[in-house]
């Protein structure tokens, strides 16, 4: 299939020169590399270690917003009497 894509001049330079160097045109490396990329599993996340960690807070949100309703609650009811 052909397909039109936007690519940096510097990384079309490199991709060139390097399907150049394997002696293969530039839309097999395209091809390869598209196709190890995804090959690769979902997870490969780097920044989901970061942010997984603060999973346990999500209980400690839900407290705080129960709390902050309830005060929300009571203070309406106040304004109604």
């Amino acid at each position: 299939m052909k397909t039109t894509l936007d690519i940096p001049d510097e990384l079309f330079r490199r991709a060139k020169s390097a399907a150049a160097e394997k002696g293969i045109p530039l839309r097999e490396l395209v091809s390869e590399a598209l196709a190890d990329r995804l090959r690769r599993p979902p997870q490969d996340k780097p920044w989901l270690k970061t942010f997984g960690k603060l999973r346990g807070l999500r209980k400690e949100s839900a407290r705080i917003n129960r709390i902050i309703e309830e005060e929300f609650d009571r203070v309406e009811t106040e304004d109604w009497q």
